[in-house]
């Protein structure tokens, strides 16, 4: 089982968010300079202001804390840190440069593998997922819980559709948003059944809504069934599943075939 977070850490988590995510606001609704990393992805000026911004006020609030951010330089003293914080300044920037309102800025706190707090937040639409270890997961204050859809044909599934087009998937309603946090933020609050990737997905992409699906009652895993372990040597998950607890295991068992 993950520790607890420290007292306070969502709190620091939600209210450093939503002053980042008001940074993100002004670049979206005004002009924004980008460019492609090394490996082809998108990056903007966006991007590196929120990343700088979370960086700053969360390490001053909890120095000893380790830094994992898709933004950031990895500096592998993290590895040895108690507590890591796993950020995505932008996560969706391909929906940001697009000006489509479903980006995320997303912030964990991991403690032994696992996210013991965690926060989405959409700031076009000021939605803010949160969750902590044992204390359930909400939207804006008020609790979230999973569908308890158990049926996979005819779920509404959150992916990329050419992944379910064709056998062995049954016909689906599927949808798709390009920050991957948010497909795990509308599955924890029942907008969607499941959100399956085969692909590979970085920790920062899905740490802070692992622990709002969990606390909503979902189950978040790889394709095999096992957990996912965040800030390990290579911060990668291979595959993801999250789903309500039936449907989790029709799926998992429909994979195996």
């Amino acid at each position: 089982m993950p520790e607890r977070d420290e007292p306070g850490d969502l709190a620091l988590l939600t209210d450093t968010v939503r002053q980042a995510g008001a940074i993100a606001r002004r670049y979206f609704e005004g002009s924004v300079k980008s460019w492609s990393k090394k490996g082809g992805s998108p990056v903007s000026e966006a991007d590196l202001a929120v990343d700088h911004y979370l960086r700053e006020h969360l390490r001053a609030a909890r120095p000893v804390y380790g830094w994992l951010s898709e933004e950031t330089p990895d500096d592998p003293a993290r590895l040895k840190a108690p507590h890591v914080f796993v950020v995505d300044p932008i996560d969706g920037t391909i929906a940001f440069l697009k000006r489509r309102p479903h980006f995320t800025v997303c912030a964990a706190v991991v403690a032994a593998g696992r996210p013991v707090a965690g926060v989405v937040y959409n700031p076009m639409t000021d939605e803010m997922f949160a969750a902590q270890a044992g204390g359930g997961a909400f939207r804006n204050g008020k609790p979230i819980q999973v569908s308890r859809r158990g049926g996979l044909e005819g779920s509404a599934m959150l992916g990329n559709r050419d992944s379910f087009s064709r056998a062995p998937w049954p016909p689906l309603h599927v949808q798709n948003r390009n920050s991957v946090a948010l497909r795990l933020a509308m599955v924890a609050e029942g907008a969607a059944d499941a959100a399956v990737s085969l692909t590979a997905k970085c920790d920062w992409d899905l740490a802070a809504a692992d622990i709002i699906v969990s606390e909503a009652g979902g189950r978040i895993s790889d394709r095999q069934g096992s957990p996912l372990l965040y800030n390990q040597v290579r911060p990668v998950q291979p595959t993801l599943i999250a789903a309500g607890p039936l449907l989790h295991g029709e799926i998992l068992a429909l994979l195996r075939q």
